[in-house]
């Protein structure tokens, strides 16, 4: 691979303008035809559905690739400020169901496939999921470049190119198994390699200074361990408005494919052995970073990630400003999704120094004018920190530059708060011990003008306690900006019934305003459509029924409740609180306490970080109790539970329009603000759950009556610690007796003794930070709320209708509306659509 090649600029009309694509059945016909016989070489006899997905796919990326380029150009030639959003995970689920959405061409596309004798879903499936993200903040990032387009905002997402997603999850004697996830095993047609634009990234080596040809005192890296970004990029259409924006995501590889010298001696594992060390920085999403490999491998993922796209932007800039910064910060903005990217606040100071030749000051100036910091976290073991003699040892240009940022940063500090040395001690980057280390949070604060939290509480929570004394030296830095979720994957593309039925009523412009989806309340008493919106429902439910009996051999009954808890597995997430409540009615049902009784049917989904134990044994334990209570006739349809393996963005698309209940049961005060809540919200499912992240709002929005609020507050969590006492709680409450009496007796694990004694343990500390006795009364009195109220069919879908019509507000365009309006401050661009 040769880098930064001088280019030969070739310009002709000729090669460059085509007439435009046509978007009917028989335009998609033809385009389909040559893809599989001439791209893809395959005849009548081929019977390989990955061949007839690629060939669809290709034909659909032809029709975003003209409007991609339109949008280029319109952004190239006006010379707009431009947004650059830097995520390490993009959880993108499935493009072609999104794509033909957006560009308006599904029923085209269907009657396409229909003539060809091809069932277009069976194309769907075909698709893997991108393993590109884990969770709630890489669908985040997915939410919101779809939104951003949508609003035809300049912006651009930055990521890393990862070969394995994170992990597929098999559940094994209930024990969860991780194997790879080689998601690009054969290839992803939506990406577009650009070579031209790679990158050199540092690592390693060392710092020297030298004079420059003007006399200046220079620094410049010197003896560094040099690894290529290659840059693949993936098409993000907007809402039929004829705007494509960019995801660029980056590929590590090596300067030099091997040694030849040590390949000629015989020596081939050490002659690729710097090629495989190039690559494994994105070979893996997220690795385990239980060891010091693993933690090396994180930061220089990172690394990799910031680097590589500061210095794609500054090349841009340079190429078309002629290396003239003046006005730098006020055309690009960088937005930083968590502490991950946040070694792009040095690495932008090293670039505009040692390769522009700016003084500090001039440096500074632009740096923190460019970079926002987004906050996605009130778990102090969640902020990023880095042992200093690894970071110096990995990355010593960029620890210089740290080391200097928090002299001046601290000096400022005294300067305002003269003589409190607990104050510096408390805010520096720098944080003391055996083993010194960096605070990432930190430095995402003091090198942008911006620090938002995600949800209302979340951002209060955030300057009262985590960044109190950031907030007392720069109050202005900090705002809130409430989380959403794109309503057109999460209602008009995951739920079509909903969407058919809502078009019908007030026609199709919720789907680019869901504000006005609020129109829908008013037909919530309206006999006819509560009727509808329950025939929807029970078909989304019938679906849903058939992917767990697919999965996990279990029969939901489309009649009983649907009660789903689907996310990461954490602690502080509460599945063992959701695990407890079911031992409860199954405990009940044992002891024929089951007057007056409502079917209920639990679904848990989510994967256990690799090396978290408590999480993974979680897992074993809700498998455990399903196969007990799964298999015993007493029990029969009034209760069935199941862990769905793999939970996915496209598993989430069949299970949010098929839910009743969706359990958000975090402990007060520790969900930044979840996203889940949102999805399950906009498709009709009534919310148990804490007053905790968005949850206050969603519960503002719908009205407490359409809510079931359970739990401590997160100021009744903070005045308990101390003197909590979990055994008590116990001792007072015959229900959780019970529940406990079956964990100890080993009913669930009558093979294995003592096997969730770790659990049980938990439990039982006063020291238990999750607090899940303490709740566990409250949330068993709010899921009889629950179970009353879906007997009472006509209430229930009503309150199911308000949860959709209320459901505004959570849309990530109102959330990239408020991130413009207030912090990028980017002018939308028309684009319009492509001419036939």
């Amino acid at each position: 691979m040769v880098y930064k090649k001088k280019r030969t600029i070739i310009t002709s009309p000729g090669l460059t303008e085509l007439p435009p694509l046509a978007p009917d059945a028989a335009g998609l016909i033809y385009d389909y035809r040559r893809y599989f016989t001439y791209t893809l070489g395959q005849n009548k006899y081929c019977h390989s559905v990955k061949y007839f997905y690629k060939a669809l796919a290709l034909t659909v990326r032809d029709r975003l690739m003209e409007r991609w380029k339109k949008t280029r150009y319109t952004y190239i030639e006006s010379q707009c400020k431009r947004g650059y959003y830097l995520s390490l995970e993009f959880l993108m689920g499935r493009t072609l169901g999104n794509a033909m959405l957006n560009l308006g061409i599904t029923d085209a596309a269907t009657q396409a496939m229909h003539e060809l004798g091809i069932n277009l879903e069976d194309l769907a499936e075909a698709e893997i999921d991108a393993g590109l993200g884990n969770g709630g903040l890489g669908r985040l990032a997915a939410c919101f470049l779809d939104s951003c387009a949508t609003l035809q905002l300049p912006v651009m997402g930055y990521g890393i190119r990862y070969e394995y997603g994170m992990f597929r999850q098999r559940i094994v004697n209930g024990r969860q198994i991780e194997e790879p996830d080689h998601w690009l095993r054969d290839g992803n047609p939506w990406e577009q390699e650009r070579p031209e634009y790679t990158q050199r990234v540092r690592f390693g080596g060392r710092s020297e200074k030298f004079h420059a040809e003007n006399g200046e005192l220079r620094v410049r890296w010197v003896d560094s361990r040099d690894v290529l970004a290659v840059p693949y990029d993936i098409p993000i259409p907007g809402y039929r408005n004829g705007t494509v924006n960019t995801l660029r995501l980056w590929k590590a590889a090596a300067t030099d494919a091997f040694d030849l010298g040590e390949f000629n001696a015989g020596d081939y594992a050490e002659s690729v052995a710097t090629k495989n060390e190039a690559e494994n920085i994105t070979m893996v999403l997220y690795p385990n970073d239980a060891s010091e490999n693993g933690k090396v491998l994180r930061l220089r993922q990172q690394y990799f990630l910031a680097s590589a796209s500061l210095q794609d932007v500054v090349d841009r800039w340079v190429m078309v400003r002629k290396g003239d910064f003046t006005d730098f910060a006020a055309q690009n903005c960088f937005q930083l999704n968590d502490t991950h990217p946040s070694c792009a606040v040095p690495e932008l100071m090293r670039i505009l120094m040692d390769d522009q030749g700016m003084s500090w000051d001039t440096a500074w100036g632009i740096t923190c004018r460019t970079m926002a910091y987004t906050n996605h976290t009130l778990l102090p073991e969640a902020l990023e920190k880095w042992p200093l003699p690894l970071f110096g040892q990995l990355l010593p240009r960029i620890l210089e530059i740290i080391l200097e940022i928090n002299a001046r940063f601290i000096a400022e500090v005294s300067s305002h708060w003269p003589g409190d040395i607990d104050r510096m001690r408390r805010m520096s980057i720098i944080e003391e011990g055996d083993v010194p280390q960096i605070r990432m949070a930190y430095l995402a604060i003091v090198g942008s003008f911006s620090v938002n939290g995600v949800a209302a509480l979340h951002s209060q929570l955030l300057i009262q306690g985590l960044f109190r004394d950031f907030y007392e030296l720069w109050p202005q830095k900090f705002n809130n900006k409430t989380n959403g979720v794109t309503p057109r994957r999460w209602i008009a593309r995951c739920n079509p019934g909903l969407s058919r039925l809502v078009n019908e009523k007030i026609g199709e412009g919720w789907i680019s305003d869901l504000q006005q989806i609020s129109r829908i309340a008013a037909l919530a008493d309206d006999r006819e459509f509560r009727q509808q919106w329950h025939d929807v429902k029970q078909a989304n439910k019938a679906q849903l029924s058939a992917l767990v009996h697919a999965k996990c051999k279990v029969d939901f009954n489309p009649e009983g409740l649907f009660d789903v808890q689907v996310k990461r597995i954490h602690e502080y997430k509460r599945q063992l609180l959701n695990i407890l409540h079911v031992i409860h009615l199954y405990d009940r049902i044992k002891r024929g306490d089951t007057a007056g009784w409502t079917d209920r049917c639990v679904l848990i989904g989510g994967k256990a970080a690799p090396g978290y134990a408590m999480a993974k044994l979680i897992i074993t334990l809700i498998n455990n109790v399903a196969g007990v209570v799964n298999a015993d006739p007493a029990v029969g349809d009034k209760l069935k539970v199941a862990f769905l393996p793999n939970y996915s963005v496209t598993a989430m698309e069949v299970i949010c329009p098929g839910t009743d209940l969706s359990e958000q049961l975090s402990t007060a005060g520790k969900e930044a603000s979840g996203t889940g809540n949102m999805k399950f919200m906009m498709n009709g499912a009534i919310t148990i759950g804490t007053l905790d992240g968005a949850n206050i709002e969603i519960r503002e929005e719908v009205g407490e009556d359409n809510f079931f609020m359970f739990g401590l507050t997160s100021e009744e969590v903070d005045a308990l610690r101390g003197n909590y006492d979990p055994n008590a709680v116990i001792a007072c409450d015959t229900d959780l007796q019970g529940v406990m009496n079956l964990l100890r007796c080993g009913h669930f694990n009558l093979f294995e003794p003592g096997l969730f004694d770790p659990i049980i343990n938990a439990i039982c500390s006063p020291h238990d930070p999750w607090m899940v006795a303490a709740d566990f009364r409250s949330f068993v009195d709010a899921q009889q709320r629950v179970a009353v109220a879906y007997q009472d069919r006509e209430r229930w879908i009503r309150m199911s209708i308000l949860n959709t019509a209320c459901s505004g507000k959570f849309s990530t365009d109102r959330t990239i509306t408020d991130y413009n309006n207030d912090i990028w401050h980017l002018k939308p661009m028309e684009i319009g659509s492509v001419e036939l």
